[in-house]
């Protein structure tokens, strides 16, 4: 970093202390953490964002509709994957901060077994049975093509996905994000290319758009792994991981694999809840054509981009309270769980405006003229609910550090299927129609994000956590 980056940097942990943001102190651990992650989210995200825009241009809205519903099933991929790695990144960074890193190393390899054990009965069902799945959302027999194929040729990237995030949360839990941020963005720009390639190139549609994330999903899973067991990246300032997964036993460890099962169960309870609500918006929305698929799946798509922030914030937030929760400083962990959700809203506000601003300019990236107006509310309405995703995030990232994931997943069900999924339905009674949709997408993040910040006001979490840390081994 150049003195001038220096100089920005301080001034802007200056400038947030000032405001009583976050303090400076903590400011730049937090970044150090988060911008990497940050980095690395919108690598993630910008993916399938991308590959919704090209898929508009060479196939259409079917092509997008289809596109859409198969995305569904791929974000249940991934949620599972974060819950998994969200117990993962809870117990590496407890026992990394306690200094136990032979039991940090055991944590990753019992994730690694249950990943394993998941992705492969997913990628066996995504093979055989892609028609039925899409045909779930009553689509029109064009988008079902579109989207079983999809389907079939993304499926063996399941696995390298899984492992990818677990790679990923054990890097966050030992304060290393820029090994991961590297494969990703080199895995990302990967995708795009390649999917550029096979989608134009040689015509391949919605399959070239699959045949492009398997390939560089996979790329993503060799470069992660060989950090993962302990090689070194030589002159590419990447780290080898300080908790590797070693050929010497034990394998299998009882006691950790049941607090990883522990801890991350509920934890992938709440995102499949964040993922799974998206199956009755997208039914409700092909009630009203594949145009409004489209112009939801948009929306959506331009949240999950804002959201890469969610990935830097929420990740610091479990690394750093869990770390001191591990050293038995819970004040200090306190006080950095509320200052990183300071941070996120500060950060999510004043994206979410500029998405606003620009959301008919954007929209118009993904869809014809005719149908840009409508997609560009539903950019607009996206980009303000990513406020309470925001917040969500944040606080619930420090409770995942604690190892609280139970009541989080509460929350979670709560906002999506109390509220946010009977406001899509008014849609189908109600005049409000469409209208309907943009209250669902509200509702689906603030709920819950305002559950979880009262949770972590509560100070229950510094209870759980005792349960989880090394000293407890002791007792």
């Amino acid at each position: 970093m150049t003195g001038r980056q220096r100089a920005a940097v301080e001034f802007v942990a200056r400038s947030l202390e000032r405001l009583g943001i976050i303090d400076a102190e903590r400011f730049h651990p937090t970044a150090d953490l988060a911008w990497p992650r940050i980095v690395t989210g919108f690598a993630i995200m910008s993916k399938q964002t991308a590959d919704l825009a090209m898929v508009g241009i060479a196939v259409g809205t079917a092509g997008t509709a289809g596109l859409a519903f198969a995305l569904a099933f791929w974000e249940i991929v991934t949620m599972i994957g974060l819950g998994l790695a969200g117990g993962t990144v809870s117990l590496v960074s407890q026992n990394y901060g306690g200094e136990e890193t032979d039991r940090a190393s055991l944590v990753v390899t019992q994730s690694i077994l249950l990943a394993t054990a998941i992705a492969l009965p997913i990628v066996a069902v995504f093979l055989l049975f892609a028609d039925s799945l899409i045909g779930l959302f009553g689509a029109q027999p064009a988008s079902l093509e579109h989207g079983s194929t999809y389907l079939v040729f993304v499926a063996p990237a399941v696995l390298f996905e899984l492992l990818n995030l677990i790679a990923s949360r054990t890097y966050t839990g030992v304060g290393d994000t820029f090994t991961e941020m590297v494969a990703r963005a080199g895995g990302a720009i990967l995708n795009v290319v390649l999917s550029a390639i096979l989608i134009f190139g040689f015509d391949l549609g919605v399959a070239g758009a699959a045949i492009g994330t398997t390939l560089s999903t996979g790329f993503v899973t060799v470069v992660l792994g060989w950090g993962m067991v302990g090689r070194s990246y030589g002159a590419l300032g990447m780290e080898p991981s300080p908790v590797p997964v070693t050929r010497s036993g034990p394998w299998l460890e009882p006691t950790i694999l049941r607090q990883v099962i522990e801890i991350s169960a509920p934890e992938i309870g709440r995102k499949l809840a964040q993922g799974i609500v998206v199956f009755p918006l997208l039914w409700i929305a092909a009630t009203f054509g594949p145009v409004v698929v489209t112009a939801l799946e948009v929306g959506r798509r331009v949240r999950s981009v804002i959201n890469s922030v969610n990935w830097g914030l929420s990740l610091a937030s479990s690394s750093l309270v869990g770390q001191r929760l591990g050293s038995n400083e819970e004040d200090e962990a306190g006080a950095y769980g509320a200052a990183i959700i300071r941070l996120s809203v500060v950060c999510f506000t004043g994206l979410a405006a500029l998405v606003v601003v620009f959301a008919e300019p954007i929209a118009g990236l993904f869809v014809g003229s005719e149908e840009v107006a409508l997609a560009a509310t539903f950019v607009a309405v996206g980009a303000i609910s990513s406020i309470g995703f925001g917040i969500d995030g944040a606080a619930a990232g420090a409770l995942l550090g604690a190892g609280d994931t139970r009541w989080p997943f509460v929350a979670s069900l709560v906002g999506r299927y109390g509220f946010a999924v009977p406001a899509a339905a008014l849609g189908l009674v109600t005049p409000l129609g469409v209208t309907a949709l943009y209250l669902a997408l509200l509702l689906e993040t603030f709920v819950p994000g305002g559950i979880n910040y009262w949770l972590f006001r509560s100070g229950r979490w510094k209870a759980v956590s005792r349960r989880y840390r090394p000293s407890a081994d002791a007792d």
